[in-house]
């Protein structure tokens, strides 16, 4: 081995620097959230590389708000308080939008899986928590930027709807967790059935029955009690009841209790997730 003069030998560190020892990792709390942070951004980079994707997606809920709201808006029946029909499906279709694009987020990891990436992920150094919130994170990011398509054509349409800081907080965060749960439902779906094919047959399956069971369109007032049942054990329902109760001035909902149930069922949804991540592979 060389030696430089003065005995240090050569490559090592000068004095005053500190090369961190080899081996040593970083704290766990901050590489678990650098992981997450790293999966959630290899997800909306692809947002970013594929700008259409955000168009086409807005053309959904633009026939809902302008087609139907519009046409739906001149029936009289419909018990929606003091707020007009569009102002009351408005929140709905919001949510709508998310699950629609969270739901098929999980033919990601079959796509991953058919790459070879899966398998180099799973044998990194990575827990298998931090694959599955990195995902839902990067789905509620995706999500995000499909909401603002929502809310700016109710500007657009002039949809009397509260714009306040804390009201649009509030909705972010909500479409966040509402996006993590229908994202964590997606790949725990593409874990058990592990085809692109079946994945897609189930996604289009469930995507409907979630949201005509649900409140978005309709308050729970005209359903049939066999509907009331199913739209209460709805995670869809509670979001719907939180951007509500975020976006109407005076809309009725016990918002804790919503939030908390939207919560819970997340967390519900990470663990499942996490434990059948890994049979994507098999």
């Amino acid at each position: 081995m060389y030696v430089r003069p003065g005995g240090q030998p050569a490559g090592s560190a000068s004095a005053g620097q500190s090369n961190p020892a080899p081996g040593v990792a970083a704290p766990l709390p901050l590489k678990y959230f650098a992981d997450i942070y790293t999966l959630a951004e290899l997800e909306v980079r692809r947002l970013r590389h594929d700008p259409t994707e955000l168009l086409m997606r807005g053309v959904q809920p633009a026939l809902w708000l302008l087609v139907f709201g519009q046409a739906m808006g001149r029936v009289r029946g419909m018990p929606t308080g003091p707020f007009s029909y569009l102002q009351f499906m408005t929140p709905g279709i919001l949510a709508q939008s998310v699950v629609f694009i969270a739901i098929f987020s999980g033919i990601s990891i079959i796509w991953e899986r058919d790459m070879g990436l899966l398998q180099k992920m799973l044998a990194a150094p990575v827990a298998r928590s931090a694959l599955v919130l990195g995902k839902m994170v990067g789905a509620g990011t995706r999500a995000m930027s499909q909401a603002a398509v929502v809310l700016l054509l109710s500007l657009l349409i002039r949809t009397p709807l509260r714009w306040g800081v804390l009201q649009l907080l509030g909705v972010m965060a909500t479409v966040m967790l509402g996006a993590a749960f229908f994202a964590g439902l997606s790949m725990a779906i593409a874990a058990l059935v592990k085809t692109r094919e079946r994945f897609m047959g189930i996604g289009q399956v469930i995507t409907m029955p979630l949201f005509f069971a649900s409140n978005a369109l309709y308050p729970l007032e005209i359903m049939p009690t066999w509907l009331k049942y199913i739209s209460l054990g709805n995670p869809l329902s509670y979001m719907v009841n939180v951007l509500r109760a975020m976006l109407l001035a005076g809309a009725p909902a016990a918002l804790p209790l919503d939030f908390g149930v939207l919560l819970v069922a997340t967390a519900a949804m990470v663990a499942v997730t996490t434990w059948l991540y890994p049979h994507v592979a098999t």
